[in-house]
């Protein structure tokens, strides 16, 4: 019997993990998909937010604020990309620059430190937002984050640490037993004394299975424009318009790796994994940030794509243990700002785990600090020298629009909870996000896959079951 069972493995399954990774104790991590961070966490606006935007004395401005101090050293530890660039939210009319007011208010109770700044002092920061801007308000603890490389980092610290990961596993059925839980999934059965629910869009399904009703999941479809590296100083800061009731609005965001997400639309939809794009999406984001940035080149767009938010039937995020069935844990709910909330959250399901749980031990050989990735392009030419003297695939550059190369996309495959996909590489060392979507390496990369995992090559996916890229030889 597992001590705790973690249903979901994007960025609040995994935060958890690792977090309960410090403790002597029997621990697994069930994921439907055949990947880490591959719903949610893959697609959303990657920022790390300030913390004035929730409502003050709500869990998500607690968790929000808590988080973002948090961000810095667990980035540190776990080797992943992070930049605190401040934010800054901008007032283009009257009722704006109320609803500045209403947000600095928000800022000072939730002790979130902000500036107003006038239009001088953003056009001067901001050369490309709208020249109608008035005031802004400038949030300088915000950042940027590799949202589904913390994921799979804080996955592969936790298994480091003893922590069990089970991949293609789908939940079918919780029964309630006299010593905790037996878990049906796709793979087969196993039990456990305490599960957390971190579920995403299916957390009210999963709650159900035991009995609850407590809440219900509202999924909420956001779609986003990519723009190519070109184009990458067009912003210097997370750039938002001032937030309605539908949420932050459409934003501008600088990436980590130099790119710049425009997005996202708010629209509830039906499909909990709904991550279509459509004409009329796009063409709203494209409205919407033609009156926060002026002269965007969409011409430079190399891709769109589309993420589902787990909302809720509730204003704050769903953290509490199930009232009628002890030892349920359920993390829902986890809409934005959950990205920034995660190593929180984390806290508080440690919390809640060691108060049914009470003989936990902590893990002595506890390691907080995931093994170095190496990334070759930032290392220096005599760094590089020696890394290709020591593995000549280091020398072989398979990604030419990011510059990645064999030796990173073989480590990749080769760490804990490594890739098994073309969208596993694509997520852990990025080729296929560059100007030619995989255009150029995508056959390379099936190609290494194979090798290092033994299979065919028409027997590697591109993501999902049957997502095949090849399906046979030619010459069979």
């Amino acid at each position: 019997m597992y001590d705790i069972v973690i249903i979901g493995a994007g960025i609040i399954g995994t935060s958890i993990a690792r977090e309960l990774s410090r403790y002597e104790a029997k621990i697994l991590v069930l994921e439907k998909d055949n990947d880490i961070a591959n719903a949610t966490t893959m697609a959303n606006s990657a920022v790390v937010h300030a913390g004035y935007d929730p409502v003050p004395g709500t869990k998500k401005a607690k968790l929000n604020v808590k988080g973002n101090q948090m961000y810095p050293q667990i980035c540190k530890e776990l080797d992943v990309p992070f930049r605190k660039v401040g934010s800054i939210t901008l007032a283009l009319t009257d009722e704006d620059v109320k609803t500045l007011d209403e947000l600095e208010e928000q800022a000072h109770a939730n002790n979130v430190p902000v500036r107003r700044i006038g239009r001088e002092e953003i056009l001067a920061r901001e050369p490309n937002v709208s020249k109608e801007v008035r005031e802004g308000l400038f949030a300088p603890t915000a950042g940027i984050v590799g949202p589904w490389e913390l994921a799979i980092a804080y996955m592969e610290n936790a298994v480091q640490n003893g922590v069990e990961l089970a991949l293609n596993s789908k939940v079918e059925n919780i029964e309630k037993k006299d010593t905790g839980f037996k878990i049906t999934t796709s793979q087969g059965s196993c039990e456990a004394k305490v599960i957390i629910n971190c579920s995403g869009t299916h957390a009210d399904e999963l709650n159900s299975m035991i009995g609850g009703g407590a809440y219900i999941i509202k999924p909420r479809a956001g779609q986003y424009f990519v723009l190519d590296k070109r184009v990458g100083n067009l912003v210097n800061s997370v750039i938002f318009p001032c937030p309605s009731r539908e949420g932050k609005g459409v934003l501008v965001v600088p990436t980590v790796h130099g790119n710049t997400l425009l997005g996202p639309t708010s629209t509830q939809i039906r499909d909990r994994e709904g991550d279509e794009t459509t004409k009329e999406g796009l063409d709203f984001v494209r409205k919407q940030v033609d009156r926060i940035v002026g002269n965007i080149p969409f011409d430079q767009v190399i891709r769109s794509f589309a993420g589902v938010r787990a909302s809720s039937d509730r204003e704050d995020f769903i953290i509490e243990e199930a009232k009628d069935c002890p030892g349920f844990i359920n993390i829902a709910g986890i809409d934005s700002p959950g990205l920034t909330a995660a190593p929180a959250i984390a806290l508080e399901a440690e919390q809640m785990v060691k108060g049914i749980l009470k003989n936990l031990l902590p893990n002595k050989s506890f390691n907080p600090n995931r093994k170095r990735v190496i990334r070759f392009e930032e290392l220096s030419v005599e760094e590089k020298e020696n890394l290709i003297r020591e593995n000549p695939q280091y020398g072989n550059i398979i990604c030419r629009c990011e510059k990645i190369t064999e030796g990173e996309i073989v480590d990749a495959i080769h760490r804990p909870g490594g890739a098994t996909t073309v969208k596993g590489i694509k997520k852990r060392v990025r080729p296929g996000m560059g100007r030619c979507q995989g255009g150029f390496c995508e056959p390379k990369v099936v190609e290494i896959l194979a090798r290092e995992t033994g299979k065919r090559m028409d027997d590697i996916l591109y993501n999902d079951p049957g997502s095949n890229i090849l399906i046979g030889r030619t010459k069979e």
